[in-house]
């Protein structure tokens, strides 16, 4: 029994669009997240879905790289990049 990224909130336009947000190419979150650019490449392409583990290691890339996934009140979720932590002056 396959499980697809069905069970996840990450789809292959929120992984897209967070890697915008941090400006990586494919192959820096394949470096950032262990997860092969095939697997991203084909994931962002809608050719197959993730398993679970699959999807963690790739938000967790996307969140140590300052990416927020926020949960809307309609059910979608939004991403953007967080602001630093402040300074003590």
């Amino acid at each position: 029994m396959g499980q697809g990224s069905k069970f996840g909130i990450l789809t292959p336009a929120l992984c897209r669009a967070a890697r915008g947000l941090l400006d990586w190419t494919q192959a820096d979150l394949a470096d950032e997240s262990g997860v092969s650019r095939s697997t991203i490449r084909d994931y962002e392409g809608d050719r197959h879905d993730i398993h679970r583990a699959t999807e963690s290691q790739l938000r967790l890339a996307f969140e140590r790289g300052g990416v927020d996934f926020i949960a809307m009140a309609d059910d979608r979720i939004a991403v953007c990049v967080g602001a630093p932590p402040l300074s003590p002056p």
